[in-house]
């Protein structure tokens, strides 16, 4: 592990594997990439060094607290790829990690291979559905954090994965994702996202990937995504928003199909 600063935070990340340089960047949540990445990254260290940043809003970086910009979030993903001296990498960004990523892709196009956009979209006023889930969250972060986690687990994963595993497996998810501060300052940059201007300026070969039951970020924002990016490719996978989750062997295939095509 190791901890760089940049501007008023200290970042921390992790790195495992040998190989090309892979950076997986994580969405909404203070418990960052030990959650979001735990069980995938093992699947990519055998042939990639994975490097796994931990944002501000997370419980291992700290900063002054202040709201959170895509651009700030941006610097800190460029920051750990110059630290590490491995660019240019092959860039996964989930979630609100998808609009940092672009983000990355479309100011230091020096430090991107190819670019993965999971579960991502470029602006939400242009879609009152997620406005107001992201606007729902943080009332019931400040009024209710037990129907927080409840409303994120039922959005975060599609019905019919939910029914398969059952009932105490689905309340075990409940507690995964907390509204700790930091949680809620992404939630409060999620209600903000607008990437629209960044987009025209990604030039690495791009894959946006949806999930075609995902109740979070509905599929039709990844479909805009692939139209908005020039030269991008697209793939749909039949799960909700945490699609590695529900679908890991099919996701990791689609990711190593892209990064290293025949």
């Amino acid at each position: 592990m190791a901890t760089i600063t940049v501007a008023d935070a200290q970042v921390h990340y992790e790195t495992t594997g040998t190989g090309p340089a892979l950076v997986l960047v994580h969405g909404t949540g203070s418990a960052g990439a030990p959650l979001t990445w735990g069980e995938i990254t093992p699947r990519f260290a055998a042939t990639h060094t994975v490097i796994t940043p931990d944002l501000s809003g997370t419980d291992q970086t700290t900063d002054a607290g202040a709201p959170l910009t895509v651009e700030q979030l941006a610097a800190q993903v460029t920051a750990v790829i110059e630290d590490t001296r491995t660019g240019p990498v092959d860039l996964l960004g989930f979630s609100m990690g998808a609009a940092v990523t672009a983000a990355v892709a479309a100011l230091r196009p020096d430090l991107v291979r190819r670019l993965i956009l999971v579960a991502g979209w470029a602006h939400t006023d242009s879609d009152e559905y997620t406005r107001n889930l992201f606007t729902l969250w943080q009332q019931l972060g400040h009024s209710d954090p037990a129907a927080f986690g409840r409303s994120v687990t039922m959005t975060g994963f599609s019905r019919a994965f939910l029914n398969t595993i059952g009932r105490d497996q689905v309340e075990g998810l409940i507690p995964n994702m907390p509204p700790t501060p930091g949680t809620l300052r992404h939630v409060d940059l999620d209600t903000r996202i607008d990437i629209r201007h960044l987009l025209r300026h990604v030039q690495a070969p791009t894959l946006v990937l949806g999930g075609t039951q995902d109740a979070t970020v509905p599929i039709e924002h990844s479909r805009d995504l692939h139209t908005t990016i020039p030269h991008s490719t697209y793939a749909e996978i039949d799960a909700g928003h945490v699609v590695f989750f529900e679908k890991a062997d099919e996701f990791t295939t689609a990711v190593q199909e892209f990064i290293h095509p025949a």
